[in-house]
């Protein structure tokens, strides 16, 4: 492969696809599609029938099965490192078979929460194989819950804080009102003293089983964590974000 194509396509709806995205689409011979098992295999068919809806030349597809990793660990930072290591290790592998343009799908934006430039760079530095990449930037999510929710993300000259569940059960630092709130599987907005926060939460963004639910923190949280619990278990996975402000 010599050269590889990093292409962010929004947060799940097909129309998010930017111009420059399409072109570089039609740039690929080759779409690697990272699988996370049958349980996520309606994210491959997105990614599929993105392709169908904006190619018009031949391509072919190359599946690679993410590396399973453990979801709890005790040593958050070493698990990772170890996940991106053997998933370099098949990329590579994966990589090393083709010739051309290559190119790889992205939900939201390839720079906010996704390790692909990470396991990118891995491939390249184990020295094996050599090519040139370029990054598409995509619609985030982050965009994607204040379209849809029709609000402005920040207040008038305050700082707007991006961060994780788990890092949110610490609390919001000091001097922070508003935070923006990705990767939570435990619900950590229940653990937020503030009585009169506000909270804006959205699942599966774009896509037809979209789902927001918005208001005072105290009021909704426990609607929140029922119809969570309710779309994981008829889908088997969610993607959500949420917007919480004092």
């Amino acid at each position: 492969m010599r050269e590889l194509l990093v292409i962010g396509i929004g947060a799940g709806d097909p129309d998010q696809v930017t111009i420059q995205a399409v072109k570089a689409m039609n740039r690929a011979d080759v779409f690697f599609v990272i699988g996370k098992g049958d349980e996520k295999q309606e994210l491959v068919d997105l990614r599929t029938s993105i392709l169908a809806e904006h190619m018009d030349r031949e391509y072919r597809i190359v599946d690679i099965l993410d590396p399973p990793r453990d979801r709890t660990p005790s040593d958050y930072t070493g698990v990772v490192d170890d996940w991106h290591d053997r998933r370099a290790q098949v990329f590579e592998e994966k990589f090393a078979a083709e010739d051309g343009v290559g190119a790889i799908l992205v939900w939201g934006d390839p720079s906010l929460y996704d390790s692909t430039l990470r396991i990118v760079e891995r491939v390249l530095a184990r020295g094996n194989v050599a090519f040139d990449y370029t990054v598409i930037p995509g619609v985030t999510s982050i965009q994607a819950l204040a379209a849809q929710h029709r609000i402005v993300l920040n207040r008038i000259g305050e700082p707007l804080h991006v961060t994780t569940g788990r890092k949110l059960r610490d609390g919001l630092p000091d001097g922070v009102g508003t935070a923006v709130v990705m990767l939570d599987a435990e619900c950590s907005f229940t653990h937020v003293p503030d009585e009169d926060a506000e909270i804006w939460w959205g699942a599966y963004l774009g896509l037809p089983d979209e789902v927001l639910i918005s208001g005072k923190l105290r009021e909704v949280e426990d609607e929140i964590v029922r119809v969570r619990a309710e779309l994981r278990e008829r889908k088997g996975w969610i993607m959500d974000i949420y917007l919480i402000r004092r």
